[in-house]
């Protein structure tokens, strides 16, 4: 065993050596490997920034009610007499005030989006303070609260960062309505920020709502409180809700975007495999350009395993190399970088991609793929290259 790890040892460094003389070659295999774990990872990126940010937006204790069979906070509706019935629901939180209840509306507005100039779908949010209260991380970065009962709004720091015009003590016109931001707001980053918050009962009335909501959010006890309240919407007939805890609403919403790591892994399998085609005639040509070298190490006691192993570990090298390239271009173009979708409610969410150290484990894993196939078939070639071949090119 010793005698077969100096051998292959010996080997990997002859190999290793001989690169310059395949340098372009060389190069091209670790190019394309990079390639190919780049654009990989930007889509897994993409994907997993637009998960945390829907999913960092849920708690647990928080219910979150909307209409049955409703995918969406847009499709969902609630009655004043509803929102009053489920305020007397057991399990929801109280204080001196009365119940920690939150009936919120969601109306889609229009905003240019700066990297396009082109409109997008954005959400005007109606709410009172019991739920900003419901926010956990919620701050104000700029500007004041809106006043209740008057045109102006706060304005999501995504927002702020995605879409022209809604800067501080800016008006903005919605239709037939104008508005002025008052406030800047923050919530650590979660789908929060892309939205613009205003008064429920201003909203009701200038969009034609009447008393009516879409959604209601409750403070709970904790995610056991959720039975009592299941029960609860099932004996009331008046009530035509199903409840969840705001964590679980949006994981599943969160879970849209999945489909892009699954494009991403697509597009990269199909890179992948003219990667392979570049990698493997790069393999065989440095089994071609040392088969002298590999005949007389055979000739000399050197045994055919060690030749395979050191072609392995040239083809494995080149091909950590290429993922660690792609790797760092990945994170250098792509982590914390900012873009908007389309969410589960037809309106744009503002996210950051985010690259984490699964991702790139999985990116890496890749590259390992390309390099262990590209290597296997020239290093079966490589043990089975003829001692002979030593005394040929002697003559």
């Amino acid at each position: 065993m010793s005698n077969l790890m100096s051998q292959s040892t010996a080997v990997i460094v002859m190999n290793i050596r001989s690169l310059p003389r395949r340098l372009w070659m060389s190069l091209a295999m670790v190019f394309a490997s990079a390639v190919v774990v780049a654009i990989l990872l930007a889509f897994l990126a993409m994907a997993k920034g637009f998960e945390a940010t829907m999913q960092s937006a849920g708690s647990d204790d928080v219910a979150f009610f909307m209409r049955t069979g409703s995918a969406a906070e847009l499709n969902s509706s609630a009655s004043r007499e509803q929102v009053n019935l489920i305020e007397n629901a057991p399990g929801i939180l109280k204080d001196e005030q009365g119940p920690l209840v939150s009936p919120e509306l969601y109306v889609i507005v229009d905003g240019v989006k700066k990297s396009t100039q082109q409109e997008a779908n954005i959400p005007l949010r109606g709410l009172s303070q019991r739920g900003v209260d419901m926010r956990n991380g919620f701050t104000l970065t700029a500007g004041r609260m809106f006043t209740p009962g008057t045109d102006e709004l706060i304005v999501g720091a995504g927002i702020l960062r995605e879409f022209d015009g809604f800067d501080l003590g800016q008006e903005i016109r919605f239709g037939k309505y104008t508005w002025k931001v008052v406030g800047v707001f923050s919530t650590g980053g979660n789908v929060f920020e892309s939205e613009l918050w205003a008064d429920a009962k201003v909203i009701q009335n200038l969009y034609n709502r009447g008393s009516s909501y879409q959604t209601v959010r409750a403070r709970i006890g904790s995610s056991d409180d959720l039975t009592a309240i299941n029960e609860y919407l099932e004996s009331e007939p008046r009530l035509t809700h199903e409840v969840q805890t705001e964590s679980a609403y949006f994981a599943t919403q969160g879970k849209s975007l999945e489909y892009m790591a699954i494009f991403g892994w697509v597009i990269s399998s199909i890179m992948a495999l003219g990667a392979l085609a570049g990698a493997l005639n790069t393999m065989y040509t440095s089994v071609s350009d040392r088969s002298m070298e590999i005949a007389t190490l055979r000739a000399i006691g050197f045994s055919s395993l060690s030749a395979f192993i050191g072609t392995m570990v040239e083809a494995m090298t080149l091909a950590v190399i290429g993922s660690l390239v792609g790797a760092l271009a990945a994170f250098i173009f792509f982590d914390g970088m900012n873009a908007s979708t389309l969410g589960g409610s037809f309106t744009q969410v503002v996210f950051s991609f985010q690259l984490t150290s699964e991702l790139f484990i999985q990116g890496i894993t890749l590259a390992l793929i390309i390099g262990f196939v590209s290597g296997f078939f020239p290093a079966w070639r490589a043990a089975r290259v003829p001692v002979i071949v030593a005394f040929q090119s002697a003559r």
